[in-house]
C-alpha cells in the first residue's frame, strides 16, 4: 500500500529490538571487583518488542516499526516476533549487523543494565504515521531531538494519541527539545526517579504538578507500591498487588501497554491505571517480558488489584472515545 494510503492501524509502535541476557536471582547487588552468582539465567527479547508483542497478546491490531540486522540477536527476536504473530510490514531487513543487547542484573527489588547496540538510522517517523494513520503512537523513550518533535507534533495534528516512556534519560525539563516533546505528548509515563530528576522536584506530588504543565495525562510508575495518574483534573491510585517478583526487566514497557489497552476499550482512566498496574505485576513473574498477560490473564490480575478511595470517587468517569486520526 502506498504511503497516501492510510491503513487506519490501531497501534504504531517505533523503537529498537533488544535482547535481553537476563542474571536472575542475585542474592546482592554486583559491585566492582565482586562475583556473584545468579539463580537463573534467560535471553529473551526486549526493547520496543515489549509494547508490540503485549499489545498484540491482549488483542490489538499492532504495527511495530523496526531494524534487523545479520546477527544472530536479530535473527532471535525475528523468530520470536513471528512465533507470536506480530506484523511484519514495518520490519526492515539490513544487510548488516545491527546488535541491540542488554545485560540485566536483577534482583527482586531492582535491576542493574549493561547495554550495547549498533549504530542505525530509524524508518522516518512522519512516513509512518502518513502510512498507517494509527489511533496510538507508543514511544519507548523521551524523544525530544528537533526531527522527533516535529514528528511529535505531526501526529497531534493528525488526531493521533501519543504515548511515550522516559527510559532513564539523563535530561531535564529545561534541556531544549525537551518542553516541546512532552507538550506534543498526550499521556507521559515516567517512573518516580526519572520523574523527579526530570522535573528537579523532590517529591512526586511536586514532579505530577509540573509535568502537568505540559502534558494532559501523567502516569508516574511507582514499582512495588503501584502507580499513580493524573488526568482530567483527577488524580488516581493503585496498588499493586504483593507479590515475590522474579525479574522486573520489561515490567515498565508491559504497564505502558496496560493502560493503551484500557483507554482503547474505553475504560476509566482509574481501571485504566489498574490495568497498567496489573500488567506490569503479572511481568514480574516471569524472566523479561516472557509473562506479560492476555486478556484473560489480564481480569485475573485486575480483581486482584486495588483502586484506591480517592479514585474511587472518578471511577465512573470514562476515557474519551478515541476519535478517527483525521485524513488531511
Amino acid at each position: 500500500m502506498g504511503t497516501d494510503e492510510p491503513d487506519g492501524r490501531e497501534i504504531l509502535v517505533v523503537g529498537a529490538y533488544f535482547v535481553d541476557l537476563i542474571f536472575h536471582g542475585l542474592p546482592e547487588p554486583v559491585r566492582p571487583g565482586r562475583e556473584v552468582f545468579a539463580e537463573g539465567f534467560t535471553m529473551i527479547p526486549g526493547g520496543a518488542y515489549t509494547l508490540a508483542m503485549a499489545a498484540h497478546r491482549l488483542g490489538h491490531d499492532i504495527v511495530w516499526a523496526t531494524d534487523f540486522g545479520t546477527d544472530p540477536f536479530s535473527t532471535h527476536v525475528l523468530h520470536a516476533a513471528r512465533a507470536e504473530g506480530l506484523d511484519e510490514s514495518a520490519f526492515r531487513h539490513q544487510p548488516t549487523p545491527l546488535r541491540s543487547l542488554t545485560v540485566a542484573l536483577s534482583t527482586p527489588e531492582d535491576r542493574a543494565m549493561v547495554s550495547f547496540q549498533d549504530q542505525s538510522y530509524p524508518q522516518p517517523l512522519p512516513s509512518l504515521l502518513r502510512q498507517y494513520r494509527p489511533r496510538v503512537l507508543m514511544v519507548p523513550q523521551l524523544r525530544y531531538d528537533a526531527e522527533s518533535v516535529h514528528a511529535l507534533k505531526l501526529a497531534r495534528h493528525l488526531g493521533i494519541t501519543v504515548v511515550m516512556d522516559c527510559q532513564d534519560v539523563a535530561v531535564d525539563v529545561d534541556t531544549p527539545g525537551v518542553r516541546d516533546a512532552l507538550a506534543s505528548t498526550d499521556i507521559f509515563a515516567p517512573n518516580a526517579e526519572e520523574a523527579l530528576r526530570l522535573t528537579r522536584a523532590t517529591t512526586i506530588d511536586d514532579a505530577i504538578s509540573r509535568l502537568n504543565e505540559l502534558v494532559p495525562t501523567v502516569v508516574i510508575k511507582l514499582g512495588s507500591a503501584g502507580a499513580t495518574a493524573t488526568h482530567g483534573g483527577e488524580r488516581y491510585d493503585v496498588a499493586a498487588q504483593p507479590i515475590s517478583a522474579l525479574d522486573t526487566t520489561g515490567a515498565g514497557d508491559c504497564f505502558n501497554v496496560g493502560f493503551v489497552h484500557g483507554m482503547l476499550v474505553g475504560w476509566p482512566p482509574a481501571k485504566c491505571l489498574a490495568a497498567a498496574v496489573a500488567c506490569g505485576t503479572a511481568a514480574t513473574t516471569g524472566p523479561g517480558s516472557a509473562t506479560a498477560p492476555g486478556t484473560a490473564d489480564l481480569e485475573r490480575w485486575l480483581a486482584r488489584t486495588t483502586i484506591s478511595s480517592r479514585a474511587a470517587a472518578a471511577r465512573e468517569q470514562r476515557w474519551p472515545t478515541a476519535q478517527p486520526p483525521a485524513t488531511h
